[in-house]
């Protein structure tokens, strides 16, 4: 069984340890062996932050390998660019257009890309690029932009969507939970659009 490798990117704040947690969870609910790393960074301070999961029949290690990602979901369009290196040949990048400013842009230290699509297309092959914010939004909470790309995640793995329920079920907040799912749903409805072949 070939294992799955899944690098999350983002900065602080945007869920991703919580998206970690859920992927780690329905995969061991589908019984497989499953290995996570994060690396928080300046996760408090809007820093780069990225979760790594691995699953399959029996999996040794964390970490994942450059160039062996099967999807790389990225949170933010500059952390889709930073950790483009992990991903497969053939593997899917999933991005949200959302911009953070990082501090260093900010505080004038730096300059922030004015080409990023471009860039993103030159980069994967395969892209599924969305407005997980807008879709956030209109469900009423922006936070649970996670769960929304979740719910694209979801649509290329090997999981069904009843684990992934039970999952986000184990792994939200009780009151939080109903939320989440509808924006789960939300994203699993936008599947194959915008891929580049």
């Amino acid at each position: 069984m070939e294992t799955t490798n899944i690098i999350l990117a983002g900065v602080g704040g945007q869920g991703i340890l919580l998206a970690s947690e859920i992927i780690a969870k329905a995969a061991m609910l589908g019984g497989y062996d499953v290995k996570t790393n994060e690396i928080h960074g300046m996760a408090q301070r809007g820093g780069s932050v990225i979760g790594q999961i691995r699953y399959g029949e029996l999996v040794y290690t964390p970490l994942i390998a450059d160039g062996t990602a099967t999807v790389l979901c990225a949170f933010e369009q500059m952390e889709a660019i930073r950790y483009a290196h992990y991903l497969s040949q053939d593997g899917l990048a999933i991005v949200s257009d959302q911009i953070i400013i990082p501090i260093t842009v900010s505080g004038g230290k730096a300059q922030y890309p004015t080409n990023l699509k471009e860039q993103l297309n030159s980069l994967f092959p395969k892209m599924l690029y969305l407005n997980a914010v807008a879709i956030a939004e209109k469900l009423g909470n922006i936070r649970i932009v996670n769960s929304v790309l979740l719910g694209t995640l979801s649509r290329h793995l090997a999981l069904s969507e009843s684990i992934w329920r039970d999952a986000i079920g184990k792994c939200v907040k009780p009151k939080f939970v109903e939320l989440n799912l509808k924006a789960f749903e939300a994203g699993r409805k936008i599947i194959m659009l915008n891929i580049n072949k």
